[in-house]
């Protein structure tokens, strides 16, 4: 993607955002945020029990880029499988978003990724605990 791409595919997801909005049965629900600009996402995550794949959507304010790298992320992850997921990391996320664009802003680009690798920790945690009852 050229420069302009770049920019119309950040603003596209920050004016049209994907799968925004609570996830009602979420088996996990984690918020993070960026206190150097006020960025804030919250990510809600379920994984099928039968086929393994995840289902995510997020809520959030903040800058263009933290809520557009949202948008872009849990639409990118939906339908994954958490090893799947894994594989994302700060690099890739920020080329898929356009290095040229985010790269002065990377805590802003990479808050989702975050949020989204501390939910899926908070629900292995919450399997673990309800597995060894």
């Amino acid at each position: 993607m050229d420069r302009q791409e770049q920019l119309d595919f950040i603003l596209d997801h920050y004016e049209n955002p994907r799968r925004k909005g609570p996830l009602p049965d979420a088996e996990a629900v984690v918020e993070g945020g960026n206190p150097g600009c006020g960025d804030i996402v919250k990510m809600y995550l379920k994984v099928d029990a039968q086929s393994g794949q995840v289902t995510a959507s997020f809520e959030g304010e903040g800058c263009t880029i933290s809520q557009a790298s949202a948008s872009y992320l849990v639409d990118e992850v939906t339908g994954k499988t958490l090893d799947e997921i894994r594989q994302i990391d700060h690099s890739t996320l920020m080329d898929a978003l356009g290095r040229e664009i985010v790269e002065q802003r990377t805590r802003c680009a990479t808050l989702s990724l975050d949020t989204l690798r501390a939910a899926i920790r908070k629900r292995e945690r919450e399997q673990m605990l309800r597995d060894s009852k």
